[in-house]
């Protein structure tokens, strides 16, 4: 069974939305399952108990959110140091509402979470090219939800968004399911 983590943290809702999407993908996959979890909640038990730790933030001033920052110091940088996440899988998402079409800081947000998942050893997952909602929801490091318009209005996540972390969810599931069972741990127990 494909056990699938999902670590957010949100400001406004929207966040959450991408993170319930993923889940949702996720549960598409027959023997997978999803837990979702906020960034201030989760504990390392939790992180080393799943197969995939996929990570959710809203951009702030370009980087996650303090409350993400604040897990990966203090819960996955134990494990780190222990080599407790090696062969295990990873993903990253976000939203944010700057100016440019991505949301200001958005792919500098992905990038920083991608580099904390490479340097705990995790098999990191990109979203391909091809996935429903791409062209508006996604950068090839993964899923990404504009909440404001050019005017920086609120305006909420956009579908295609959503359902691009749908498939994505349903692409890292897919991805712990190839390799379970065949990724050797080395880290100590």
């Amino acid at each position: 069974m494909a056990k699938v983590l999902v670590v957010f943290s949100s400001d406004y809702g929207n966040t959450q939305k991408m993170a319930d999407a993923f889940k949702a993908g996720v549960e598409t996959v027959p023997g997978a399952i999803a837990t979702l979890r906020h960034a201030e909640e989760v504990t390392q038990d939790e992180v080393v108990a799943h197969d995939a730790l996929i990570v959710g933030s809203p951009v702030h001033m370009g980087s996650p959110d303090w409350k993400v920052k604040q897990f990966i110091d203090k819960v996955c940088s134990p494990l780190w140091m222990k080599n407790r996440m090696i062969g295990k899988v990873g993903g990253v998402f976000c939203t944010g509402s700057g100016y440019g079409n991505g949301g200001g800081g958005a792919e500098l947000t992905l990038l920083a979470l991608l580099n904390n998942l490479a340097e705990l050893g995790l098999i990191l997952i990109p979203l391909p090219k091809n996935t429903e909602g791409y062209a508006v929801g996604g950068l090839q490091w993964g899923p990404y939800g504009r909440s404001a318009g050019t005017h920086m209005e609120q305006v909420g996540v956009l579908p295609e968004s959503l359902k691009t972390s749908m498939h994505h969810g349903a692409n890292i599931a897919r991805a712990v399911q190839a390799i379970e069972g065949k990724t050797i741990f080395v880290g100590e127990t």
